[in-house]
């Protein structure tokens, strides 16, 4: 029974339920919320794979930065629902909309 695996290994379950019907888009919510570093760095993997093997383009809504920042081509940056910043991680990184809105002052937000 999936209720009985344990978390990470529960999450992996639903990703693979989502595959089985070979989506061309995937929007992941969340897809590490509650996981450890190991459990975080196996789906991360998992996620890479599934874009690059299958072409399956992956939307997802995370807010792990690092990991949106190290998985991503494309970010966008939402404050109270509007769009600050919209690029390259690199790009949004440097973003002084984003910069203000995570940290309050402008300073080197996710190095």
């Amino acid at each position: 029974m999936v209720g009985t695996l344990a978390y990470g290994l529960q999450k992996r379950v639903e990703l693979a339920r989502a595959l089985a019907l070979e989506p061309e888009l995937l929007l992941l919510d969340e897809p590490m919320a509650g996981m450890n570093a190991e459990e975080k760095e196996d789906m991360a993997r998992f996620i890479v794979e599934i874009n690059e093997e299958r072409g399956t383009a992956v939307v997802m809504i995370e807010h792990d930065m690092g990991v949106v920042m190290d998985l991503s081509n494309r970010v966008t940056v939402l404050n109270f629902g509007e769009r600050i910043a919209d690029g390259t991680p690199d790009e949004v990184r440097r973003s002084p909309a984003v910069q203000d809105a995570y940290l309050g002052e402008q300073h080197g937000l996710f190095e």
